[in-house]
């Protein structure tokens, strides 16, 4: 298990220009600057997450995911059990739940992963954030500060 000392670290994943898969990208984008918490954004290729948690801890995910609940519907999900392979995370290729479980079959799975996942209505190209997901962008905030506020006080960014 690797050495956590580079504190909290929260991942936007998706493409920004497709829709709501860019809701990974506008957390990171309100969240960015937070005094101890470090943001980055990325497609979700699994070689670029495990690189961008190592050392980090607690690791919190955001992306959109398709399970065929309401549009802005937020889904919370703890790593420590597998993710449910019935949904469908975001619109890149490998899927969240598999680079998850690569992770954890490589023993490089962070102590905590949470991953926020938020219902989209539209992932076309081209297409901005919907009403809908946009409204959810305040309690995905609130819902990851809560998460670094349970986490620790090591891991609780300054305000």
């Amino acid at each position: 298990m690797p050495i956590t000392d580079k504190g909290p670290i929260v991942i936007g994943i998706g493409n920004p220009w497709r829709g709501d898969d860019g809701i990974g990208h506008a957390v990171v984008d309100a969240l960015a600057g937070t005094p101890g918490l470090t943001t980055a954004t990325c497609s979700g290729e699994p070689a670029e997450l495990m690189e961008l948690w190592q050392s980090h801890h607690p690791v919190i995910l955001v992306d959109a995911i398709v399970t065929g609940a309401a549009p802005g519907t937020l889904h919370r999900l703890d790593a420590r059990e597998p993710l449910p392979r019935g949904a469908r995370y975001s619109s890149h290729g490998i899927g969240l739940a598999e680079a998850v479980e690569l992770a954890r079959s490589l023993g490089d799975l962070p102590e905590t992963l949470i991953v926020h996942g938020i219902e989209p209505a539209r992932l076309e190209d081209g297409a901005g954030l919907s009403p809908e997901v946009r409204d959810t962008l305040a309690r995905v905030i609130t819902r990851i500060t809560d998460n670094l506020a349970e986490a620790g006080p090591r891991s609780r960014p300054a305000r």
